[in-house]
């Protein structure tokens, strides 16, 4: 049996007194799956127990005008974006958007439909060929997903973790930018565990963000402590972890990859010019907002790329 002792504040540093807010938070600690990932493939056309929208899943290579070319597919087959969280890092992409058919406002079930969207998507997702690098995928799910817990695993599985960086380098083969985050990841013999050591600065979702990563590596926490005092502005995280198979990191190629990708898990969220803009809400039902984002998606990319700076 465990035990696990957290001392929070809301975003003002103030003690928790919503009553709500605490009750989810004790609902979502009690559950023994808010961690783990949906399920994710084709559908078969059954109805999901909510019928409330359809997931779509993309990774690709980021580039200008990418969001606009994935608004304007959907806003020709007449589907509704309800909402849109997209993370890059690396030079790399991941989305995941809610959709719903413009008509009745429901969750799309026809497969032919959902087939013809993957296949337009992953067209889009792949570019002209020329500049895109690494894999595309496209998947499909019915009902509302955990958005940022998908982005995590879609990027982990897409190599953001870095391990096609060589010689300190990125995809483009530049020097990768100084880390955002310090870890270090130790030997702890005489227990059979493996240290893991992280200093960043403080933000929300960090311990979220570490803790995603961590789960999606296949390792288990057996003690933590995690301090972030307000004043500092600095979050300290140190984890005895082991690989779910019982053992501990066993080379110094396992090791690097765990730095590489809490360093990434940080990075994705926060940025090094102070905004973040992971979510990108849509209004229902509206065709002229695929429209609008579409035109200025073109230009903020455009400038933001020319500037060596992308989406977040």
């Amino acid at each position: 049996m465990s035990c696990s002792v957290f001392n929070v504040t809301d975003q003002y540093g103030s003690k928790l007194q919503n009553r709500e807010v605490i009750d989810h938070i004790q609902k979502c600690l009690e559950s023994e799956d808010y961690l783990k990932l949906p399920a994710i493939g084709p559908t078969d056309g059954a109805a999901p127990p909510e019928d409330e929208s359809t997931s779509i899943e993309l990774t690709g290579t980021d580039r200008p005008g990418l969001l606009s070319e994935v608004c304007a597919v959907l806003a020709s087959l007449s589907c509704n974006i309800v909402k849109a969280e997209v993370w890059t890092h690396n030079r790399r992409a991941a989305a995941v958007i809610q959709i719903t058919d413009e008509a009745s406002g429901l969750a799309i079930h026809d497969a032919a439909r959902l087939s013809k969207v993957q296949e337009l998507l992953c067209n889009v997702m792949q570019g002209d060929g020329a500049s895109s690098r690494g894999s595309t995928r496209t998947g499909v799910t019915l009902g509302t997903a955990r958005a940022e817990r998908r982005l995590h695993k879609l990027m982990l599985d897409d190599g953001g973790g870095g391990e096609e960086a060589v010689g300190g380098e990125d995809r483009r083969g530049m020097a990768r930018p100084k880390a955002a985050a310090k870890v270090a990841v130790m030997d702890c013999a005489e227990r059979r565990y493996t240290v893991v050591i992280l200093r960043c600065r403080d933000r929300p979702k960090l311990l979220f963000d570490t803790l995603c990563a961590l789960t999606d590596l296949q390792y288990v926490v057996f003690h933590g402590t995690v301090d972030a005092e307000r004043r500092s502005r600095e979050a300290y995280q140190e984890y005895y972890v082991r690989h779910v198979d019982g053992h501990p990191a066993r080379s110094d190629a396992e090791r690097s990859r765990l730095v590489r990708c809490l360093e990434a898990a940080v990075e994705r969220r926060a940025s090094d010019v102070g905004t973040s803009s992971p979510v990108v809400p849509l209004p229902h039902r509206r065709r002229l907002a695929f429209l609008l984002l579409a035109m200025a998606s073109d230009t903020i990319a455009g400038n933001l790329m020319s500037r060596g700076w992308s989406w977040r």
